[in-house]
């Protein structure tokens, strides 16, 4: 085997490690590296949880002294400054690493192309590119959240066959299996926030909780335009055992938002005029908050008003063989929708398995890659000049939703 394969298979192994901090490192990237001398992996790593050691110093760790004069190949630019940890750029010099392989820069402005020159400078072999695109479908939303300031958005419903998420009467308990619920479950256990609207939230009264708990507690968000959250729901009952976040527009009572506060939950006021600019400002505010992955669960109006404004990223569906019908059963996406077929969303890196007799389908949002680099582009522009955040408010706009939906309310 050629130098180029062992770097693409040991960059494969680097890639596999680093999927392993999902839920724990987040707003940091997720990061793999092993230490290799030819075919022989002596040392490999990942980061483990957000404020810990990176890829490179575990990988370092267990290579020991015979890192010396070996190769690392590492799925991130190694950061070159002081953080939460030492910088890796001194680790690697130190250890005397003699060729290092990046799968892709980081963009973040600490780091940025200074630790590439830092290794470079040392006179170490650094090689830039090596599955790049893998890499970064692997941080797509760390790259999201630093691009642009606002979280990954994945969107999830279960459906029947006939494409309903419930009767016409709003029964809905259980359309997809035990199963499918506990995929839900872990999904739920790696995101930062879980995001329904306030009709949901009333019918199914959600608890909104991983169980059993994954490595992360994810604020549990509502938009309710009317603060008419009910204090005898489990999600304002539980307030006091995990964070709740009510957003609600300027006409919610001062009563309602003050019951809501004094029961535990935090109120967010989205002062806008429109369903589409309250929804930005809810959306930019996680992202102020570093909220990296944002699981939306429904109604059919917030996920429909969210798509329509060009804000879902990837989609889980869990579809069950089973027929409701009903002219006026509710649909899992509702919104204005498309004209014509034409212009139908298509997913991508799609993946399909069957639990039981449900199937379980999830992919990305084509075109979200583009979109961040839009952004990242005109963000990077803008900081080089003065008026800098207008410029990159002007960017954002490029994606935000051009025609305000005709329901100014938050809800769904």
């Amino acid at each position: 085997m050629n130098q180029s394969d062992l770097d693409t298979q040991h960059m494969r192994r680097a890639l596999e490690l680093a999927v392993r901090g999902q839920g724990h490192v987040e707003p940091n990237p997720m990061v793999g590296c092993v230490i290799v001398r030819g075919a022989e992996i002596i040392g490999e790593g990942w980061h483990r949880r957000f404020g810990g050691p990176h890829a490179e110093i575990e990988a370092l760790k267990m290579a020991g002294r015979r890192a010396a004069g070996a190769a690392m190949i590492v799925t991130l630019e190694p950061c070159s400054h002081q953080g939460k940890t030492p910088p890796c750029t001194r680790a690697i010099i130190e250890a005397g690493i003699r060729r290092v392989v990046v799968a892709q820069r980081d963009p973040f402005a600490e780091v940025a192309g200074s630790g590439i020159a830092q290794l470079v400078a040392a006179r170490i072999d650094v090689e830039v590119g090596r599955l790049e695109a893998e890499a970064q479908m692997l941080n797509a939303p760390y790259l999201k959240l630093l691009e642009t300031g606002r979280p990954w958005i994945i969107a999830k419903w279960a459906m029947t066959l006939d494409g309903l998420a419930a009767t016409a009467s709003g029964s809905s308990r259980w359309i997809s299996n035990e199963q499918s619920r506990e995929i839900v479950h872990k999904l739920r256990g790696r995101v930062d926030a879980i995001v329904v609207g306030s009709k949901t939230a009333r019918r199914d009264d959600p608890l909104l909780t991983a169980r059993p708990p994954g490595p992360r507690q994810a604020v549990r968000v509502v938009a309710d335009t009317r603060a008419s959250l009910s204090s005898e729901s489990q999600l304002v009952s539980t307030a006091g055992q995990a964070p709740v976040l009510v957003a609600v527009g300027p006409e919610a009572p001062q009563s309602d938002r003050e019951r809501l506060a004094e029961a535990g939950c935090e109120v967010f006021l989205c002062k806008a005029d429109t369903q589409a600019e309250r929804l930005g400002r809810l959306i930019a505010e996680l992202g102020r908050r570093r909220l990296t992955n944002v699981l939306v669960e429904g109604g059919g109006r917030l996920t429909g008003s969210l798509l329509d404004a060009g804000q879902i990223d990837e989609v889980h569906v869990f579809i069950a063989p089973k027929l409701i019908g009903g002219a006026d059963a509710p649909s899992p996406i509702a919104g204005r929708g498309i004209q014509e077929m034409s212009q139908a969303l298509q997913l991508e890196s799609i993946q399909l398995e069957q639990f039981g007799t449900d199937i379980y389908l999830r992919g990305r949002v084509a075109g979200t890659e583009k979109i961040s680099a839009l952004l990242a582009q005109d963000y990077l522009e803008a900081r080089a000049k003065r008026g800098s955040r207008r410029k990159f408010e002007k960017a954002l706009s490029k994606v935000k939703d051009a025609t305000p939906s005709p329901d100014d309310r938050l809800d769904s």
